[in-house]
């Protein structure tokens, strides 16, 4: 009972001062200061500070009579302990207070990370509850001096990048069952792009490749353009060796041959700008070539061919059978048959027109271009032009006679069943092919507008070329400026347009009968009949008034003896030219007061 009693007393009374203590054990004085609780983490213990002063105090108890230093002990021998063993008491009970106190903190973190804080609806303080009711798991502490041990690490995950963290250092608290990591794709879907048919890194490759070969043709301004209300500047293409823009998309195509192709040959079978173009380019490469060519083709064709290098065989009488002999031929001798088609290195080398066109032209807000042959050079432009500048109208001209890509567009789809053909005179290179997969995908996503043009405004689009530009041109490579002048393209009047001009080659013969129908076409040329007498004096008269009408005589015939004639009478046809419309239409009307019986030619 004495050492309880003594136990009990030092615990509530300070053994120097005798004051009430504030509710925290103390050791006695002899053995040292006060020494406040400790925290809750054995590791890092905090400074010795002052103990505060209790709030509430608790009642005095009476001294005993040895608390005192005055006073004297009573019992010495029986109640006061020595002084060695009350602090070796209190040291053995401080550590099993500390022992217990560690072991309690040791235990508490565990239990809350794997049960979570027991807070109301299972939730933390600013962050909503699970949907299921159960507690939600504590984040993780990272000390500052373990940022240094996080990195970034990048991952590819197909084309999408993600920005995973990691640890490098060991973990703070080692989990049962550690999240997995998931990547960005599982939880968003994304589908891949589709790898497109022609890019514009190939156009650009294609534009490096042949640029020491193919010579950069002048994109000029037009004097058309005051009289159409509208910036006209013209890619006059038809300037090539070969007179067609088909060399650029050729002259890649070659290029991309292999080493033993390009040593066995190459052959074609077609007469056109593109077998032209091979037949050149081919011979400058030093690849050996063939054209085999129907006995129909001309003489001066077959003279170009020559010209060119090519060896020239003349086999069949149509086209079809030179195209049958030909892939016969290659069959048997190795050699590569080529036709115009969508191959992606042809097409490329046609889409250099747009990458010059938008380096030539500043500010440009239309594209005119013809779509002709397998619409490669409409495709291969407009894919150039809207990767530039995506504003920029790509507007594709096609004959009214055979509007092929109009009709696919119609569809949805390559249009194979046209009743309708071409003069193949006039539109050579379009009737040869139909339109491919590839350049119709490319023309439906990259061009804005199609029209057609008849074949009276592509051979007055000629005479304009001829009258304005001092330039002869096919109607292939007139069809652009066509389209302007029968004013299908209002919505271009004051703007900047270019217009391609793709090709010249057209035979002499053809060219004087394109000409002479489109004097026609434009009424400077007109042809009428009347009906004269059998005297030289009435015939020396209509000679008179066509000079005082200053109109010019081109042809003239007499036919006497005709069953629509009446007796003594002579049928006189006359082809004069006018200067313009108007005077054609006075020349008209004068004619008909002087002679009834007038007939007026329709053109």
């Amino acid at each position: 009972m004495t050492s309880g009693l003594y136990t009990e007393t030092a615990s509530l009374h300070c053994v120097k001062d005798s004051k009430p203590l504030s509710g925290n054990w103390i050791s006695p004085q002899p053995h040292g200061p006060a020494v406040p609780p400790r925290a809750r983490s054995r590791r890092t213990p905090s400074p010795p500070t002052k103990p505060a002063r209790s709030v509430a105090t608790t009642p005095a108890i009476p001294p005993f009579p040895w608390s005192s230093p005055s006073s004297t002990n009573p019992w010495p021998s029986l109640i006061s302990p020595p002084a060695s063993v009350g602090g070796l008491f209190h040291a053995l009970v401080s550590f099993l207070l500390r022992l217990v106190l560690s072991f309690i903190l040791l235990i508490l973190p565990s239990e809350e990370l794997r049960l979570g804080p027991h807070l109301p609806q299972g939730s933390y303080k600013g962050g909503p509850g699970l949907a299921n009711g159960t507690p939600g798991r504590r984040p993780t502490l990272i000390e500052p001096e373990r940022l240094k041990d996080f990195g970034e690490e990048e991952l590819m995950n197909g084309d999408v990048k993600v920005w995973e963290a990691r640890v490098s250092g060991p973990p703070e608290i080692q989990l049962k069952e550690p999240p997995k990591i998931r990547r960005l794709s599982e939880f968003k879907s994304r589908a891949k792009p589709s790898v497109e048919y022609l890019r514009f890194e190939d156009i650009s490759a294609a534009a490096f490749k042949i640029q020491s070969a193919i010579q950069k043709t002048p994109c000029t301004y037009s004097r058309l353009s005051k009289q159409y209300g509208m910036e006209i500047y013209l890619k006059k293409e038809h300037l090539h060796y070969t007179g067609s823009v088909k060399e650029r998309g050729v002259l890649y195509l070659l290029t991309s041959l292999t080493q033993e192709q390009q040593k066995k040959g190459v052959i074609v079978a077609t007469d056109c700008n593109f077998s032209m173009a091979v037949a050149h380019h081919a011979v400058e490469l030093k690849i050996p070539v063939f054209a085999i060519m129907p006995s129909c083709c001309s003489a001066p064709r077959l003279r170009v061919y020559r010209d060119y290098g090519a060896m020239v065989i003349s086999y069949g009488t149509a086209a079809r059978d030179s195209r049958n002999h030909a892939l016969h031929l290659a069959k048997d001798n190795g050699y590569l048959y080529l036709e115009e088609d969508e191959q992606e290195a042809y097409l490329a080398g046609l889409g250099t027109v747009g990458m010059e066109i938008y380096e030539q032209v500043p500010k440009l807000d239309a594209v005119v271009v013809p779509a002709s042959g397998q619409f490669g050079l409409l495709a291969g432009t407009a894919a150039a032009l809207k990767h530039l500048n995506s504003r920029i109208l790509v507007v594709g001209v096609e004959p009214e006679g055979y509007p092929l890509l109009l009709q696919s567009l119609k569809t949805g789809g390559p249009f194979k069943d046209m009743t309708s053909r071409p003069n193949s005179k006039l539109y050579g290179d379009l009737a040869e092919h139909p339109l491919g997969l590839h350049a119709f995908q490319l023309a439906k996503k990259h061009v804005d507008k199609v029209i057609t043009v008849s074949e009276e405004n592509a051979l007055v689009a000629m005479l304009r070329f001829q009258e304005f530009e001092r330039s002869t041109v096919d109607t292939e490579g007139a069809m652009g400026l066509a389209a302007i002048l029968a004013g299908q393209l209002p919505e271009l009047r004051g703007k900047k347009v270019a217009v391609v001009v793709s090709s010249a080659n057209m035979e002499l013969d053809l060219v004087r009968q394109c000409v002479e129908r489109a004097l026609m076409l434009d009424e400077r040329i007109s042809k009428f009949t009347v009906e004269l007498g059998n005297l030289p004096a009435d015939m020396a008269k209509l000679l008179d008034f066509l000079s005082r009408e200053d109109v010019r005589l081109l042809d003239v015939c007499h036919r006497r003896h005709s069953d629509k004639t009446e007796l003594f009478k002579t049928q006189v046809e006359c082809v004069v030219e006018t200067r313009d419309k108007t005077q054609s239409m006075q020349l008209h009307k004068t004619l008909c007061e002087r002679y009834p019986s007038l007939r007026w030619l329709d053109r």
